[in-house]
Order: structure tokens, then C-alpha cells, then sequence
């Protein structure tokens, strides 16, 4: 039985809420888990239920407004999905050479 820090923990919950569209099949696939493990993490960090806006996003202006903010919001995705993705390959490189070295 494989023993994550609090943070990977976190972390992967976090991934997993701040996509819409994402699947915890998904998620747990691209962070090598457990598809169940991160459904457990999901619950135990907050009734697995997605956080709700509590307002509405401003509409853009103009067509290239609203392409910026699309964009904007992809970067900030994909700048936390990398940070984890990142935290779990620290992670497996430390057990891998716990193993190893």
C-alpha cells in the first residue's frame, strides 16, 4: 500500500474540482493513482461536490475579449495541472530511489 504526502492529497483533490469536464478516471490516470484512492481524497477533503460559482462571470465586450479570457483561464489550468503533475513526479522519484538507492 503506496503512502502519499497531505499535499499530493490535496493537491490531486484540487486538480480534480478545478476541472469541470474532468472524470476522477482521468484525473487519477494522469496522476498514477488509484481511480478509488482519489475518489476517497475528493470525499474526505469535501463531499466530493464541485464548488459552486457564486456569481456569474462577467461577459466580455468583444469577441477577442472573451478569447483572451479563454485563453487566460487555459493557462491557469494548465499552470496547476503541471505544478501537481510536477509535486507527483518529485514524489515518485523520491520512493523510486528509496527503492533503488
Amino acid at each position: 500500500m503506496k503512502h502519499y504526502p497531505p499535499e499530493f492529497k490535496a493537491d490531486a483533490g484540487a486538480l480534480y474540482e478545478s476541472r469541470p469536464g474532468a472524470t476522477i478516471e482521468s484525473v487519477a490516470a494522469a496522476l498514477g493513482v488509484n481511480p478509488e484512492t482519489l475518489r476517497n481524497w475528493v470525499r474526505a477533503a469535501g463531499a466530493g461536490r464541485r464548488p459552486a460559482r457564486a456569481e456569474p462571470a462577467p461577459v466580455p465586450q468583444t469577441p477577442l475579449e472573451a478569447e483572451n479570457a479563454a485563453l487566460r483561464k487555459k493557462v491557469r489550468e494548465l499552470e496547476e495541472e503541471r505544478e501537481t503533475l510536477r509535486k507527483a513526479a518529485k514524489y515518485f522519484a523520491g520512493e523510486t530511489c528509496a527503492v533503488r538507492c
